[in-house]
């Protein structure tokens, strides 16, 4: 399997450090495609890095933090074959993934304390697809 993308602006800087620690606590590898520092950055460039990525098959997953994960999510579902959910509770990431196939996962450093976003992160990870009736509508998606 291929290593999981994260990715952060620097409102998202600190939980995305967090974050990282919880991965490789769980023996998840994953790329760290920046930002490297809390020094002001775009989102979008950070997003984008993710979502090609994954829109052109070269990773399977990602995960971006912003301070709000609005704008982190909103570009990143901007690339075909991207979904990225914007969970705020366990119960929400877990629906992102059985239902909706999320491939990445967009969380606010400003709005999710770290603890909470490190769950939501485990289930995220944790919960594999359902397919079924699920299928067609994840296909409608990007409209096939």
């Amino acid at each position: 399997m291929r290593p999981l993308l994260i990715a952060s602006d620097h409102a998202g800087f600190e939980l995305k450090e967090k974050l990282k620690r919880a991965l490789q606590e769980r023996g998840v590898a994953f790329d760290d495609l920046g930002t490297h520092s809390p020094d002001s950055v775009d989102y979008p460039d950070y997003a984008r890095q993710v979502a090609r990525a994954i829109s052109q098959g070269e990773a399977e997953r990602g995960v971006l933090v912003c301070g709000s994960g609005q704008g982190m999510a909103m570009t990143a579902n901007r690339y075909h074959g991207v979904r990225a959910a914007l969970p705020w509770s366990e119960e929400t990431a877990r629906l992102s993934r059985e239902h909706n196939d999320a491939n990445v996962l967009a969380l606010g450093g400003r709005v999710l304390p770290a603890d909470a976003a490190e769950k939501i992160l485990q289930v995220w990870l944790d919960t594999p697809f359902q397919g079924g009736r699920h299928a067609g509508r994840v296909k409608k998606i990007d409209g096939e």
